[in-house]
């Protein structure tokens, strides 16, 4: 079945304002990032708009809240999605927001707080 691409309206998060609206062929999910007009901008939250028609309800348009970003360097796989930093750290919080506590901005590859996680 083909999804259908639905109107989306992009709005940052802080100051809050709409950026826009547009037409996506993906569902970004929070963690996810997203280029408008130039600009890199982290999803954080997802919130759907429904319209009743014929008798049942019926996705009628996306609202994404963001804030400006830049993509990161180093993510890791676990578990089939992507997290922040090295992932068999101790510290890193398993996140596709947030790489971890000690070190949030990163590089993980040079952290003096590196702990192995014992599995």
């Amino acid at each position: 079945m083909k999804q259908e691409s639905l109107p989306t309206e992009v709005i940052l998060s802080h100051p809050q304002q709409t950026l826009g609206r547009v037409v996506l062929d993906w569902n970004p999910q929070p963690g996810a990032y997203l280029d408008l007009e130039g600009q890199t901008y982290a999803v954080l939250e997802r919130r759907h708009s429904y319209q009743f028609k014929a008798g049942r309800y019926r996705l009628h348009k996306i609202a994404l809240y963001v804030q400006t970003a830049q993509r990161p360097s180093e993510t890791t796989q676990v578990n089939g999605r992507w997290v922040l930093g090295d992932a068999t750290c101790l510290y890193n919080a398993h996140s596709e927001l947030v790489r971890c506590a000690v070190n949030p901005d990163g590089p993980c590859q040079s952290c003096r707080h590196y702990e192995r996680r014992s599995l």
